[in-house]
């Protein structure tokens, strides 16, 4: 199997749904064409002409959201956890805003970030308004129908959520042509929306995307349901604190875990093969973001925030992301950590900046060159381990705490001992204490450096309590961007950037 065979990854053939070149090729085709296609009388105006038209539509979806999640601009908020930090001078100024907590609307990180996930939005609105055409159409094939419109679903929600995440109450766009005077909705808006449309997208996803290579590179309804169960975490915690969604997450979570096998689900034996670039397609994804540098039939967008970009200057490293210090060495020693960092490193002698260095991003030793820019590496959205943490925390925040809730948090605690994660073993396994506690500390080290720590500590309303105590490294080196802004929950959303708001001033916080 070639890895960058991108036709292949998705199952069917593809391009750049958005190319204006095709665009113009296909409707010279259409005018050329003298023979009446009785579907044309059928479809409203502004409709698909075919299921292939739509589909290289969709296409050009997932095209856009790679482009607007390549670079490390993504997922810039995420440097406000303690897991996370970037290099003191340099040109990171953008980076240490939210490192130090101090985000300014003039941001271009924030700004970029912004603009590129409204255009992606707006694109699948335009899918979506545009399928309503074919919807009962005896010469549409339905199901597939159904399919196209549920990934549209899937990804809009994804957006939605990525954006809320960050700036808290966002504008909500539904519809092709959005309003260029709309105003912010309440974070309850944006919630019950991208839970309408999780649910949507599971409604009409298949339970396993057919022809598509492993870690649902194409959604299905697991996925879905497990992006949900995130969701309901997140509504259960600040700002909202509905609790009752405590409940809801355990059961959407338990779902997946029910039906991982039906969805091609499951934890991988070791966890330093996710980090690789033949781990890039695994079961422990629950959604893929493909990328490709080179030799791609299909999309070529490659993935522009790992390697270089994580390592100092000592190595011609661009010295963007590394590891915080006092999170490292608080980090259990074990298989785990071995997985996590570049320990074999002595990051205490580099000469640009003395922090730790993920494995995570510059993948383990031998499997790329430290030099590269632009990797095949996949982007995992979601990874199952995270659905096992969701039910045991979910679990003891009900107070609804089973024996398979002390399973899934202990399959976690043996595959970082470097043991089978599916074999009980007595010298790792828990059953008693708070479960809700231990698992949302055994996230913390599971996803360090996967820019999910500071949404957990916002969920929990953990900020202060963690980041007050982040340069407490006792008998080490300082952290090198020490806290300078609020710790209080009046900071923990970015402000919408000032050049959405020069454009809207209806946006203005």
């Amino acid at each position: 199997m070639n890895t960058h065979n991108l036709n292949k990854v998705l199952g069917r053939t593809w391009f750049f749904g958005f190319s204006c070149l095709m665009t113009i090729v296909l409707v010279l085709q259409g005018c050329a064409d003298l023979d009446p296609d009785p579907l044309e009388f059928n479809r409203p105006p502004d409709s698909f002409g075919s299921l292939e038209e739509m589909e290289r539509s969709v296409v050009g979806i997932y095209a856009q959201v790679l482009l607007a999640s390549r670079a490390t601009t993504f997922y810039a908020p995420a440097w406000a956890g303690d897991d996370i930090t970037t290099h003191r001078a340099l040109n990171k100024n953008e980076f240490r805003e939210f490192d130090q907590r101090v985000v300014l609307s003039s941001n271009s990180r924030l700004s970029d970030n912004f603009r590129d996930v409204l255009n992606v939005i707006n694109t699948v609105n335009g899918v979506l308004d545009r399928s309503q055409g074919l919807i009962g159409l005896e010469t549409i094939d339905q199901e597939l129908l159904n399919r196209f419109i549920g990934e549209s679903l899937f990804i809009r929600a994804l957006m939605f959520y990525h954006l809320t995440r960050i700036h808290g109450e966002i504008p909500l766009p539904l519809t092709r042509i959005p309003d260029p005077n709309i105003s912010k909705s309440s974070i309850l808006e944006v919630y019950t929306q991208i839970e309408s449309d999780l649910m949507g997208a599971e409604q009409r996803l298949p339970d396993i995307y057919p022809g598509v290579l492993a870690g649902a590179p194409r959604p299905n309804k697991g996925s879905a349901k497990a992006i949900l169960a995130r969701l309901y975490m997140d509504w259960a915690g600040f700002p909202l604190k509905d609790a009752s969604r405590y409940t809801m997450a355990a059961s959407m979570a338990k779902d997946v875990m029910d039906n991982a096998t039906v969805h091609g689900f499951g934890l991988v034996n070791d966890l330093e093969d996710l980090w690789t670039v033949a781990g890039r397609f695994n079961s422990e994804s629950l959604f893929t973001s493909v990328f490709c540098a080179s030799g791609c039939q299909g999309i070529e967008v490659a993935n522009r925030k790992f390697v270089r970009f994580a390592y100092p200057a000592d190595f011609s490293g661009f010295s963007e992301t590394f590891g915080e210090i006092k999170f490292f060495e608080d980090f259990p020693e074990g298989p785990r950590k071995e997985a996590t960092y570049r320990t074999d490193l002595d990051w205490r002698s580099f000469n640009s900046q003395k922090s730790p260095v993920f494995k995570k991003l510059v993948g383990p030793i031998g499997d790329i060159n430290p030099t590269v820019l632009f990797t095949d590496r996949n982007d995992f959205i979601m990874r199952y381990a995270e659905i096992l943490l969701i039910y045991a925390e979910a679990s003891g925040l009900t107070g609804n705490v089973t024996p398979e809730a002390w399973e899934a948090l202990n399959q976690i605690r043996r595959r970082a001992a470097g043991l089978p994660f599916n074999i009980p073993d007595a010298s790792v396994d828990i059953t008693s204490g708070d479960i809700a506690e231990l698992a949302f500390t055994e996230r913390k080290w599971e996803f360090a450096g996967e820019y999910l720590r500071w949404y957990d500590l916002v969920r929990r309303e953990r900020v202060a309590e963690v980041l007050s105590q982040r340069g407490n490294v006792s008998g080490s080196i300082d952290e090198h961007n020490p806290i300078l802004g609020s710790l209080e929950p009046s900071n923990y959303f970015a402000p919408i950037p000032a050049a959405a708001v020069a454009q809207n001033p209806n946006l203005a916080n």
